[in-house]
């Protein structure tokens, strides 16, 4: 992002966001923190959701570890809301739903080396 420099909003971050086109604070607040985070995410970015929360405190002006637990909350729904909405990954098969496969084992041969001719015993 453009100076002066976002609370929160560290190098990489701000480098995720000038990639998906959010270059100031006026970006971000014409977005919102969900929906700039869903563009980041969009764009085959992997951030944790510490990137939303810090996005949202950058907007409150706020550090991100004092948002209030049901602000946070709020946040996730939202946050659960867009990302069902988002489209699969590109390159990517959608994931099928895990099956589980029961094999069954066949007694395996036990060896003795002292019962065996030629072993220990054997004089």
């Amino acid at each position: 992002m453009n100076a002066p420099k976002m609370r929160n909003i560290g190098p990489k971050s701000a480098a995720w966001l000038r990639q998906v086109g959010l270059r100031s604070f006026e970006d971000l607040q014409r977005v919102g923190s969900v929906e700039a985070f869903a563009k980041i995410k969009r764009a085959g970015f992997k951030p944790s959701l510490n990137l939303l929360y810090a996005l949202e405190g950058a907007l409150l002006d706020c550090h991100w570890q004092q948002l209030p637990e049901e602000r946070r909350g709020e946040l996730l729904l939202a946050w659960d809301v867009a990302a069902a909405a988002l489209p699969p990954p590109r390159g990517r098969p959608v994931a099928a739903p895990v099956t589980t496969t029961q094999m069954q084992e066949e007694a395996a041969p036990v060896f003795n080396l002292f019962d065996e001719p030629g072993g220990h015993d054997a004089e």
